[in-house]
């Protein structure tokens, strides 16, 4: 588990299915991930990965969860979503953050993120890690820039453009 000022970063536990299940079925939070709110079950597979990623990688996304109410606030951490975007991006890890609308607008998806790098950089000292973002997702360009990752081009995943971002490690 991490700790932050405001909050707790630590892997999901069977308990926050609920709440993971109706973030990713708000269209607000799925519009630049997709854009199509998941079923049920989708929710479900994607709420077992999160635990079969700790198990074989030993990271993956931390359930986010606000220290003053106890309210899940989303999932940040990293990932290897194997995404076949070539050499330059698959074989890092790829830093996630996704927020519900609880949790935006109030710095927490930086303060959680800034930790959770700060967290696989000790442990696993990467050259580098990697995300994709929409194009027309400025705010998290915005936070990717924060967090020092730079755009390094474009590409198609799941028929969309996507930009890829980098960041090195850190000196």
């Amino acid at each position: 588990m991490i700790e932050t000022e405001r909050l707790l970063l630590r892997p999901h536990i069977a308990d926050d299915f609920d709440a993971c299940r109706a973030m990713w079925q708000d269209p607000a939070v799925v519009k630049y991930i997709g854009g199509t709110p998941a079923s049920e079950g989708e929710a479900w597979l994607r709420f077992l990965g999160y635990f079969g990623r700790w198990q074989l990688m030993g990271y993956g996304l931390f359930a986010l969860i606000e220290k003053s109410s106890g309210q899940f606030m989303g999932e940040v951490g990293f990932s290897d979503f194997r995404r076949e975007l070539g050499p330059n991006f698959d074989p890092y890890h790829e830093a996630a953050w996704v927020l519900a609308t609880a949790g935006h607008g109030k710095g927490y998806a930086r303060e959680a993120m800034t930790a959770a790098q700060r967290w696989l950089d000790e442990k696993f000292r990467p050259a580098r890690t990697v995300c994709i973002i929409n194009p027309e997702n400025i705010s998290s360009i915005r936070l990717a820039e924060r967090l020092g990752f730079h755009a390094t081009g474009e590409a198609e995943y799941n028929q969309k453009t996507v930009t890829l971002f980098a960041r090195p490690r850190p000196q």
